[in-house]
C-alpha cells in the first residue's frame, strides 16, 4: 500500500508539490448558501400573499415594504410586513367618504318655487256639533228638568243638593223637581233656575246646590248655564259660563259640572229635557 502522504506545513507547501486553491475566497460557499434561502424566502411570502389576496377576491397589493424581523426572529432572514386592507383612503385625507347629504331649510327659498302651504289643523270637535238649536222649555212658569238616558227620573233638591231621582206621588217631592227658569244672572241670553222658596241653583267646588244669592259675581256666574244642543232629538246640554267646556252631567245621580268628553256615557249623562213641572 502507499504511503499517505502527510500534508505539508502550510508555511512550505512546495516541497512535497501540494498548493492550496485559490480559486475562489474563503466562506464563498456559505453566502451562496445564505442569499438562496432568504431567495426562497422572499418567494414563498410573496406566493402566500398573492394566493390569499386571489381567494378573498381583492387585488392584490402593489409592492409590499420589506421589513426585518424582530430580535426574537432568526438573525439575518428578511421578511415583509402583512399588508393591511386599503379602504380607499389617503392618510390624512377624507378620501372617498361620502359627505353628508344638506337637509333643505324651510325658511330657505328655492329655484322651483315656493311649497305647498302648511296644512291647518283641524279645529277640536266641539260638544256642540249638532247644528239644530237647543228647543224652547215650557212657556209656563214651572218646568221640571228630566233626564236622556234615565227618563224616569228627574232634577230633585235633596239635603240642600240636586240629584236625579224618580218622583213619587207625593206633592213634597213634585215640588222640589219643580223650578223656575229665568233669564241667566250673568248673561241674559243663557238660564238660572231658581226654587219653591226663592234660591238658585248653582255650582259649588263643581257640584250643583241650592243657595241664597249673595249678590255676588261670583254667585251669578255660578248660577248661570248656557243651553248647547244635544245628539238626543228635544234634549239640550247645559255649560257653565265661568268654566267654558263644563257641562252639568249625573254621576252616581248627583249633579256635578265636569269638562267635555269625547264619549258616549258623558253625553248621555249631559243631557236633559226640559220639560213641564210636575207640580
Amino acid at each position: 500500500m502507499p504511503k499517505d502522504k502527510s500534508r505539508p506545513p502550510l508555511d512550505r507547501p512546495w516541497e512535497s508539490g501540494w498548493a492550496p486553491d485559490t480559486s475562489r475566497a474563503p466562506g464563498t460557499r456559505r453566502l451562496w448558501l445564505a442569499g438562496a434561502l432568504a431567495l426562497a424566502t422572499i418567494t414563498a411570502c410573496v406566493t402566500a400573499i398573492t394566493v390569499l389576496e386571489n381567494e378573498s377576491g381583492e387585488p392584490a397589493p402593489e409592492a409590499a415594504e420589506p421589513t426585518t424581523l424582530g430580535s426574537s426572529a432568526p438573525g439575518g432572514l428578511i421578511s415583509f410586513a402583512t399588508p393591511s386592507k386599503s379602504t380607499g383612503e389617503s392618510p390624512g385625507a377624507d378620501g372617498g367618504r361620502p359627505s353628508p347629504t344638506p337637509t333643505p331649510s324651510t325658511s330657505a327659498p328655492t329655484s322651483a318655487g315656493p311649497g305647498p302651504e302648511p296644512q291647518k289643523k283641524a279645529p277640536k270637535p266641539s260638544p256642540s256639533h249638532v247644528t239644530s238649536k237647543p228647543p224652547k222649555p215650557p212657556a209656563s212658569h214651572g218646568m221640571s228638568i228630566r233626564s236622556v238616558n234615565y227618563p224616569e227620573r228627574y232634577w230633585r233638591v235633596r239635603d240642600g243638593y240636586v240629584r236625579l231621582d224618580q218622583i213619587g206621588s207625593g206633592p213634597e217631592q213634585r215640588e222640589d223637581a219643580t223650578f223656575e227658569r229665568v233669564s241667566g244672572l250673568a248673561d241674559s241670553s243663557c238660564y238660572s233656575f231658581t226654587t219653591a222658596d226663592g234660591r238658585y241653583l248653582r255650582h259649588r267646588s263643581f257640584v250643583l246646590v241650592k243657595d241664597v244669592d249673595d249678590g255676588s259675581a261670583l254667585f251669578r256666574k255660578d248660577a248661570t248655564f248656557c243651553p248647547r244642543p244635544a245628539a238626543s232629538s228635544g234634549a239640550v246640554m247645559l255649560e257653565s259660563v265661568n268654566y267654558p267646556g263644563r257641562f252639568l252631567r249625573h254621576r252616581d245621580f248627583q249633579l256635578r259640572l265636569e269638562p267635555y268628553q269625547h264619549d258616549g256615557l258623558y253625553r248621555a249623562d249631559s243631557e236633559f229635557r226640559l220639560v213641564a213641572g210636575l207640580d
